[in-house]
């Protein structure tokens, strides 16, 4: 069992949750001073910080019953998912997808857990949905009873908000493609960029997240139950399915952008092909009327009154027989 929380420097900064799970879905909020005294036989202790705020460094540093490399992993601000198991704890790094007001899904949001028995101290720098909304079923009664089963809801949360911004994603990239077969806007291409780019970025940790949960499944922790064990391996199987789906979406983002690449180019080359037709009808008439505006003596019609009105005709017939060539050859 964890030992009970002591510290000679006093009262650790108020955590953003403190609670103590007392086993049926619920908790109870804990004071500064309370969490100095709590022990494992109260119940499940859940700390969560904000490691920016003054005095959470130090406190988990020295006060909070953490080796140096745990307290290392808890503060380190660039992070990637993983889940290592120490002696009977488990170290524990997530991403969320970043879903506050103004942000980018893609720019993802770290928390970082230390898990015992009796003890889960976690931290992050921004605010992440999926903690707030578990911290609140906690004091609502209707949370986790243990400290698996609360490493697993926060998975299945984490989890469950990723599958909806990679709903979101399909559903824009069927819009963009829709775009694509009905009119050519000149947006398109920077959109379907920004979409890969987010696809990409997703991806990235996606894949790691799955692995730090089939670690989790493969730790030998006495605390994680086979029950917890087999949700934890659904929602590894879940998140597989979204790293196909994104896997998919970038596929088909690629294909519009080709398909789209393919459109501009066929309007370009009918562009230069209409020129150049152009370019072959007027070819003659320029060296005619180039050869006979020389100024010098002896042009032909020179001295005869309708020779301007012979030679426009002259012109147009010739006009009208290269616009017959062309068609009998289907050049137009």
């Amino acid at each position: 069992m964890a030992d009970p929380i002591s510290s000679p420097a006093g009262v650790p900064p108020q955590p953003l949750h403190a609670l103590i799970l007392d086993g049926r879905g619920g908790a109870r909020e804990l004071t500064g001073e309370q969490i100095m005294q709590w022990h494992p036989s109260d119940g499940v202790l859940w700390l969560h910080f904000d490691y920016t705020e003054p005095g959470t460094e130090q406190w988990l540093r020295e006060n909070a019953g953490l080796s140096d490399l745990i307290a290392d992993a808890l503060l380190t601000e660039n992070t990637r998912p993983r889940a290592t198991q120490i002696d009977d704890g488990l170290l524990l790094t997530l991403r969320g997808v970043n879903l506050n007001p103004g942000a980018d899904p893609e720019d993802m949001v770290s928390v970082r857990v230390w898990a015992t028995r009796d003890r889960i101290i976690s931290t992050r720098k921004r605010k992440l949905l999926s903690v707030t909304g578990l911290a609140e079923q906690c004091r609502n009664g209707n949370g986790p009873c243990d400290v698996a089963d609360l490493l697993v809801s926060l998975s299945e949360g984490l989890v469950e908000r990723m599958g909806g911004v990679v709903e979101e994603i399909e559903e824009e990239l069927s819009a963009l493609e829709l775009d694509l077969l009905e009119q050519q806007h000149s947006a398109l291409r920077q959109s379907l960029a920004a979409l890969r780019r987010q696809t990409i970025t997703l991806r990235r940790y996606f894949g790691p997240q799955r692995e730090a949960y089939n670690q989790m499944q493969s730790d030998r922790l006495s605390w994680i139950p086979p029950e917890q064990r087999m949700r934890l391996r659904e929602i590894s199987d879940r998140l597989l399915r979204h790293i196909e789906d994104l896997d998919m979406i970038r596929e088909r983002a690629a294909m519009a952008q080709d398909e789209l690449v393919s459109q501009i180019s066929d309007q370009l080359n009918q562009r230069m092909y209409i020129l150049s037709l152009i370019a072959a009808i007027f070819l003659p008439l320029g060296f005619l009327t180039g050869l006979l505006g020389v100024n010098v003596s002896g042009i032909p019609g020179a001295d005869y009154p309708n020779a301007f009105l012979l030679f426009s005709t002259a012109l147009a017939i010739l006009v009208a027989l290269q616009i017959w060539l062309f068609r009998r050859r289907r050049w137009l």
